[in-house]
């Protein structure tokens, strides 16, 4: 964490820039999915006099701050922009969006809230993550399915299996990642926390994220139902064309006798 004079200053803006440069050069360093990566930043007015509610006249910079955006922005987009807030006490206040977060609190007393704010931002990465695993599984389905051939019926029964062991598994993973922010949910004890939690889940879309993982869950069971069968019966013919050609062969070769 940075300190500086002025929050609403250009400064502090540059500041931000510079800092989420030197987290992607790190991820790129340790070779991480930077295309996974979730860009956040966190301004913290603390230490004045009175209401947080002075601070409204720096609404330009503070939604600037918000939304990583260098160019000026409309008073319609700033006036929505602010809606997005939550405020307990007279003197505290707080600003949510997408990219980042701008936290009045009079007594510096902000460690819970960048706690939270991290916790949701790290809901949003596992769900991301478990999204594209999902898309990955599907795609390879689909690949398996368009690409079958009788002439490969071996390999395509082991690849089959190892794919369904890996639907198995990641359903599993699911379920139990699933499980453990549901639990850690509900460990959010008082009201302010949990409304923080709330607001920040609901500027992710994390509900929209859960149901694409669900759907995708289901797509996956559901496809590899349909390609078990399809493998079935693509087995059942591969054997009744081997049986066929076995009896041709038997009558190929009696033929051959009888004529010789």
């Amino acid at each position: 964490m940075q300190k500086v004079q002025d929050a609403f200053s250009e400064d502090a803006f540059r500041l931000r820039l510079t800092m989420i440069k030197e987290c992607r050069k790190l991820l790129e360093k340790h070779n991480a999915k930077v295309k996974i990566s979730e860009e956040y930043a966190l301004a913290i007015v603390e230490g004045y006099d009175g209401s947080a509610e002075q601070f409204l006249s720096h609404d330009r910079e503070i939604v600037r701050f918000l939304k990583s955006e260098p160019l000026p922005l409309h008073k319609n987009e700033i006036a929505h922009s602010l809606q997005n807030q939550i405020t307990y006490g007279e003197n505290d206040l707080i600003f949510l969006d997408w990219d980042g977060a701008f936290v009045f609190q009079q007594d510096g007393k902000t460690d819970s809230i960048v706690d939270l704010l991290q916790f949701a931002n790290l809901h949003l990465l596992q769900y991301r993550m478990l999204d594209e695993d999902l898309a990955r599984r599907l795609h390879r389905i689909d690949s398996l399915i368009r690409t079958k051939k009788i002439s490969h019926i071996v390999f395509w029964n082991r690849e089959l299996a190892r794919v369904y062991k890996e639907v198995i598994s990641l359903r599993a993973t699911s379920i139990v990642e699933f499980d453990s922010i549901i639990r850690e949910i509900k460990l959010i004890g008082d009201w302010y926390s949990a409304r923080l939690y709330e607001t920040a889940a609901c500027k992710f879309r994390l509900e929209g994220w859960r149901n694409s993982i669900k759907e995708k869950l289901a797509t996956l069971e559901d496809a590899y139902d349909i390609v078990s069968q399809n493998f079935r019966i693509s087995k059942e013919h591969f054997f009744e064309l081997m049986l066929q050609m076995g009896w041709l062969a038997l009558i190929l070769l009696e033929l051959y006798h009888i004529l010789r």
